[in-house]
């Protein structure tokens, strides 16, 4: 401690004098790992593709779950089958036939063309339903019990072995219960991996492990369209196969490979453990700490501080602690509403392409590829530009995209899929900037929960998705121009939250409510300056 540069000895210090704040653990993590090195940076990216076995299981029901086309059989001696102007619901047996074997779809297999939208769409329903109702259980338990690493590793095994008992479903119902484990089991895993990637790196690389992360999604997105094109004739029980057997294998390689958390070690009192990981990391990164260690002990929270600022006590003692705060509160709820119009056309969209009346794979697989560049401007928003304006600016460019679908003649199918593509390349990059803006809005110790929550209003969009790509088989509006009204909607509430660019991210709820504190009082001087120069303007005028 020290007043005009001069060091007081201890004994002589008042009890007047505020005691130096204590080292962060952001900028102890900072000090004491070095720079991340190749190896840890590459650990790291290993963490984030996780998010590729995520994608698959999110959209493989494009495939699996497609309307097949149909067609009417030569012989047959009614004339009245049309493919243009009749449904096959309304034509006898035998004068109609599906173009390729009815294994290849759950539509075909089980004949859910003619079951009403509402069954039809209840597996993909019952996926998010799944989805929402995990995370809402799960969301804390990376934050308070489990840690990141051994919720990512559960996440992973479950959503796997979910998969593989899905091929063996014997009907439609067994197969929409099958499909909601397999959500619910998902639901954790993109917030632990866009977190436990990020924490693993120091501040100048999270940024490009965050992109990494999306980019790992595209690949397992865009592996989708070549796989059901090379299983097209076999039954759809092999898509489930071969996208759920690999993830048990990476779950086993993440095990030995990836590190817990250091900053969940340190906001959990877990000091040596968070020792250990560190020093481990920075052997890696070519960096000697151990003569530097002790001071963990002075910037770290003991197990009651860390409960008090919401990671322990209970796995929603985290939701507890952001109800008691009105700052928290407000964010949550903002950043949820835009989550949820966003999240309605990110998980929308791709499963409405085959309305559009054009090739299945090619659509899909531009959807996919349409990622790629998400990713890079999401890098480019993220690097140079303020998160707020980002997410309005994208929210209103899709929901116009969106609404052009509406709008162009159904026979204009390349403008149907320009607009389409438009919408959905706006839509993954809000995507991508809200996740990157939720982890800088909260601190380190509800930081999960808060991610997870915010996941999980995306998710209640995509849950309400298959039901409207139903109806909107008969009327676009239903599909296009509800995502093009709830996207635009929703993304206008981002203008009531607090810019996060260039900010250290804080460890706990007191360390936000300084800042929270700070920033009212700013606004309030700005206000009061403000009042004072138009009063002065107005009393010159007066003269």
């Amino acid at each position: 401690m020290s007043i005009d540069g001069m060091a007081i000895p201890p004994l002589s210090t008042s009890h007047k004098t505020k005691p130096a704040k204590a080292l962060s653990i952001d900028d102890m993590i900072e000090t004491y790992i070095g720079a991340t090195g190749a190896v840890q940076l590459l650990k790291a990216v290993v963490v984030a593709f996780a998010w590729a076995f995520d994608a698959q299981q999110v959209f493989i029901s494009i495939f699996t779950d497609a309307e097949p086309r149909w067609h009417c059989v030569r012989n047959s001696t009614n004339s009245s089958c049309s493919v243009v102007t009749t449904s096959p619901c309304t034509l006898p047996p035998g004068t109609w036939a599906w173009d390729r074997p009815a294994e290849t779809s759950v539509v075909s297999e089980w004949a859910l063309k003619c079951a009403g939208p509402a069954l039809s769409s209840l597996p993909a329903s019952s996926f998010f339903a799944g989805c929402l109702a995990g995370g809402f259980m799960l969301t804390t338990l990376a934050d308070s019990l489990l840690g990141r690493k051994k919720m990512l590793l559960l996440s992973l095994v479950s959503m796997s072995i979910a998969g593989v008992l899905t091929a063996l479903a014997p009907n439609v119902w067994a197969y929409a219960a099958l499909r909601f484990v397999a959500g619910f089991a998902r639901s954790m895993i993109g917030t632990c991996t866009l977190v436990l990637s990020t924490e693993l790196v120091g501040k100048r690389w999270r940024d490009m492990v965050s992109v990494a992360a999306f980019v790992c999604f595209t690949v397992g997105f865009a592996s989708l369209p070549a796989l059901a094109y090379a299983l097209r004739e076999a039954s759809w029980r092999s898509m489930y196969l071969w996208t759920s057997v690999p993830c048990l294998f990476y779950a086993l390689l993440l095990f030995f490979l990836a590190q817990e958390s250091p900053r969940w070690l340190l906001v959990r009192g877990r000091t040596q453990d968070a020792v250990e990981t560190l020093q481990q990391i920075a052997s890696l990164n070519g960096s000697s700490t151990a003569t530097n260690m002790y001071v963990l002990d002075g910037c770290t929270m003991d197990k009651d501080a860390a409960t008090s600022g919401g990671g322990g006590g209970g796995v929603f003692s985290t939701l507890q602690t952001m109800w008691e705060r009105p700052w928290a509160l407000r964010r949550l709820t903002v950043i949820m509403v835009a989550g949820f119009g966003v999240g309605m056309v990110y998980f929308g969209m791709p499963l409405s392409v085959g309305n559009l009346g054009s090739n299945l794979y090619l659509s899909v697989t531009y959807n996919a590829l349409a990622e790629l560049p998400s990713a890079m401007l999401s890098w480019l928003l993220i690097a140079r530009f303020n998160r707020r304006t980002s997410v309005v600016a994208l929210a209103v460019t899709a929901a116009a995209c969106s609404l052009a679908c509406v709008a162009i003649p159904e026979n204009a199918t390349a403008a149907r899929m320009a607009a389409e593509l438009l919408s959905f390349f706006a839509t993954c990059t809000a995507y991508d900037v809200i996740l990157i803006y939720s982890i800088e809005l909260f601190p380190t110790s509800v930081r999960n929960s808060a991610v997870g929550l915010v996941r999980q209003a995306m998710v209640l969009g995509g849950v309400a998705a298959p039901v409207l790509i139903a109806f909107g088989r008969e009327w676009s509006f239903w599909s296009f121009g509800v995502f093009g009204l709830a996207i635009g909607c929703s993304g206008l509430f981002a203008t009531s939250l607090p810019e996060t660019k260039g900010r250290t991210m804080s460890d706990t709820m007191e360390e936000e409510d300084e800042v929270e504190e700070a920033e009212e009082s700013n606004r309030a001087a700005v206000s009061s300056c403000a009042g004072t120069a138009a009063a002065k303007n107005a009393d010159s005028d007066l003269v």
